[in-house]
């Protein structure tokens, strides 16, 4: 199986596109400076290798879309009163407008090397899971702890992706969309040993997102589990014993959860305060009283916002004003990508975010992708609760799968477009 996934008959600059690919794939759990070198070393393969007969059309709607955040950062930097930020922002996310324009001047056919590559990614993926967690064990065997640590807050969320120095959501975001993935490839492989085996990496991986903790990831794959797997790939009677089969196991999995106290206080009561009014006597400042403050504060430049860069400095003086010494102290930002846009970028880049978000569900419907439903559902969750396209690892999520599922998609003609759009 290996074999084939790591040897592909092809021309030798599409060897070499493919391998800087899988590596690009393998890279991302893990410290950005690999993500980062293979990144350029595929764009300078790229333009040693461009080739003006294979080259696809660069000003499209459809890349532009898929730029439009880079575009967006680009526009807020020429009235933001805090440039300095505002081109840091555009190194960060250099990659989002990069990728398209790499994958049009490339001659590699992604549709035929799809599954590959996926398959490549959830297994490295599920390699990263049982690194972590052969970490965690080595840990509490060195300092005899009980096995029950494990469940602790000393080795979940944040603490237990600490040793790939990785954010517990974004991972979690990764984590999904390989469950996603390996659960639709035991549903469509009819070979036994490989339906087991990736049933245990799905195990593992629903282990890891467990062990992580992030809600808003959670949420999206329950979601995407109980009701987009069957839409997309079942039919009748064995559509309906997918859904009783996962609606069952997502009532005894979240029931087990719960009488663990870690798990309970990280996915009840951690929720609970996120929701709560600010209080004189919380050491932490509720998300949601922190969303109420950078509304307030985008609202005063409702149109197009203060500028790229602007969000962290003016947020900081609100937050002081309103006593949320932590938040300040941190230097937190508004952890919602929504509000996010409307303080940088006014009502202008909220509204273009949110045609990007309703062009991907739009398109996954049309041409009846699982894979690209899923990642928009994911980032649309995690919009909620993070500044997503502020992180490197978050931004290299949305670039290089946004734009590997767009262009690897399969075009249904005119005919199943009328038939299938919304």
């Amino acid at each position: 199986m290996m074999k084939k996934l790591l040897w592909i008959e092809d021309s030798t600059g599409n060897q070499t596109s493919y391998y800087h690919l899988v590596l690009l794939l393998l890279s991302l759990p893990y410290d950005r400076f690999f993500s980062h070198l293979i990144l350029i070393s595929m764009t300078v393969h790229t333009i040693i290798q461009f080739n003006k007969k294979s080259v696809k059309p660069f000003f499209t709607l459809q890349n532009l879309l898929l730029q439009s955040v880079f575009f967006l950062t680009l526009f807020g930097t020429i009235y933001t009163a805090n440039r300095p930020e505002a081109f840091k922002e555009w190194e960060k996310q250099i990659s989002i407008f990069l990728i398209p324009v790499l994958f049009s001047m490339n001659s590699l056919d992604l549709k035929k090397y799809r599954n590959n590559l996926l398959i490549l990614f959830s297994l490295s993926t599920t390699f990263a899971v049982l690194y972590l967690y052969s970490k965690a064990l080595v840990t509490i065997q060195y300092y005899q702890f009980p096995l029950s640590a494990l469940f602790t807050s000393a080795f979940t969320n944040h603490n237990f992706a600490r040793p790939i120095e990785m954010h517990a959501t974004f991972f979690s975001m990764q984590i999904a969309l390989a469950i996603v993935f390996l659960i639709s490839t035991v549903i469509s492989i009819r070979e036994l040993r490989s339906k087991i085996f990736y049933s245990i990496c799905c195990i593992i991986l629903a282990a890891g997102i467990v062990q992580l903790s992030s809600k808003s990831v959670s949420v999206a794959l329950l979601l995407i589990i109980n009701f987009a797997i069957p839409y997309f790939l079942l039919l009748n009677i064995r559509k309906v014993r997918f859904i009783l089969l996962s609606v069952f196991l997502w009532i005894v999995l979240p029931t087990g959860v719960y009488q663990m106290d870690q798990f309970r206080e990280r996915y009840v009561d951690d929720l609970k305060k996120d929701l709560s009014e600010a209080s004189a006597n919380e050491l932490t400042d509720p998300r949601l009283a922190r969303w109420e403050v950078a509304i307030k504060l985008a609202a005063r430049s409702p149109f197009i916002g203060y500028g790229s860069g602007s969000e962290i400095e003016l947020l900081g003086q609100r937050f002081y004003e309103k006593k949320f010494y932590r938040s300040f102290l941190y230097k937190l930002n508004s952890h919602n990508q929504y509000i996010s846009f409307f303080i940088k970028t006014g009502i202008t880049g909220l509204l273009i975010y949110l045609a990007v978000l309703f062009w991907g569900f739009k398109t996954s419907l049309i041409r009846r992708d699982l894979m690209l439903f899923c990642f928009i559902a994911i980032i649309t969750a995690v919009s909620f609760s993070e500044n997503f396209l502020d992180v490197d690892k978050g931004i290299f999520f949305y670039s290089v799968f946004f734009s590997l599922l767009i262009f690897s998609g399969s075009n249904p003609d005119k005919k199943a477009i009328e038939e299938k759009v919304i």
